[in-house]
């Protein structure tokens, strides 16, 4: 596996992933209804147009086994991760642990004091393993349906 910055022509590849794993790997722990809220496949076109500029300017980094996008993650300039999710095909195998590594690495580059993330149910138990904290639970609504997250922070040392 190589972790490498961001480069345009990934975006579709991560949009694809994101749509595959939220719909495989997420559905233990949301129901169909909260997958089709949280990634509908009908915003696939506008989401690759809003992705391209978002990761770009923020510090994305991409994992790959054999030029396949396997993971992703992104962290704003203000230490907020944005985005982290691994292939369903390639889950336990360190991946989503060597991207926030690095991420962690970048934000102390940057002075900043803490990471705040919005974890899944389904990405909680890893934040936790990370060292950060529950700060509240909380509701989101997409497209009319709820769905459960946690804010969730880390301090940087």
């Amino acid at each position: 596996m190589k972790i490498t910055k961001f480069k345009e022509p990934d975006t579709e590849e991560i949009v694809t992933l994101f749509y595959e794993t939220v719909h495989s790997v997420n559905s233990k722990d949301y129901s169909q209804a909260e997958l089709d809220a949280w990634a509908p496949i009908d915003e696939k076109e506008s989401k690759m147009k809003s992705w391209k500029e978002s990761l770009g300017q923020n510090i994305t980094l991409v994992a790959k086994t054999n030029d396949k996008v396997v993971g992703f993650s992104d962290l704003t300039q203000t230490g907020y991760l944005d985005r982290l999710f691994v292939h369903k095909d390639y889950q336990g195998q360190g991946i989503a642990t060597a991207l926030v590594d690095m991420l962690e690495s970048e934000a102390k580059k940057l002075n900043l004091l803490e990471i705040d993330v919005e974890a899944s149910i389904t990405a909680k138990p890893f934040f936790e393993h990370r060292g950060y904290n529950i700060v509240c639970s909380q509701i989101v609504e997409r497209k009319g349906v709820k769905l459960t997250n946690f804010k969730m922070v880390k301090k940087i040392k």
